[in-house]
């Protein structure tokens, strides 16, 4: 199965948006934290997740994503929901280092099965989120965590750049990362990580290799 969306322009990504700044050691930011991922790294919602060579720090991340469907240039933040298509079950990885190069790797985006429209979720921060490995719970949490909410962070981005229909905003993982844990622990191949966003499906599970 294919994503449910084609290649977006751009993936943006907001770092440090919920209590997962205080697990990495962090001050909470003032406003968002922004970087982007390369679109290549998107793939199939049930595809494996290939390890990069030589890695040997790939983390797991779950967050909510929402998809961009009307172009968005200098929007308020009382319209900003007016441009979104929809929200998706968001996985991201991270191989340790500068945070593009680390999240940009192939398969490294893989989205939630399939995108549910505004009407479908009744309220985006009050949701359910979670991730176990091989079965044992590593993130739970909820999106009413997040320190930006999608109108900030909607608004927010339009000033920087144009977002177009298609472009994927991810919104923040929460804490429970293998950074974090004492010692920190990494995806290996053979791996099988399970994921969860109320509403946006049932759960997801992906394995490394």
């Amino acid at each position: 199965m294919g994503a449910c969306i084609a290649r977006p322009s751009k993936i943006v990504c907001v770092g440090l948006n919920t209590r997962h700044a205080a697990e990495t050691g962090k001050e909470v930011p003032k406003e968002p934290a922004i970087f982007m991922k390369a679109p290549s790294a998107l793939c199939g919602p049930f595809d494996d997740l290939v390890i990069p060579k030589s890695s040997q720090k790939t983390d797991w991340e779950v967050e909510l994503a929402l998809v961009i469907g009307k172009r968005a240039s200098y929007v308020s933040e009382a319209d900003a929901m007016g441009h979104v298509a929809g929200q998706r079950a968001g996985f991201q990885l991270e191989r340790a280092g500068q945070w593009v190069k680390g999240k940009s790797c192939n398969t490294f985006a893989p989205p939630g099965p399939f995108l549910a429209t505004p009407d479908e979720i009744r309220d985006p921060h009050n949701l359910g989120l979670g991730l176990s490995v091989n079965g044992v719970v590593r993130q739970n949490s909820n999106t009413s965590d997040l320190i930006f909410r999608l109108p900030k962070l909607i608004s927010y981005l339009s000033v920087f750049m144009t977002l177009l229909p298609g472009d994927v905003i991810s919104t923040g993982t929460p804490e429970g990362v293998g950074l974090g844990m004492k010692p920190a622990q990494y995806l290996k191949p053979g791996d099988v990580a399970e994921l969860f966003v109320e509403g946006l499906g049932k759960a997801v599970a992906y394995r490394a290799s």
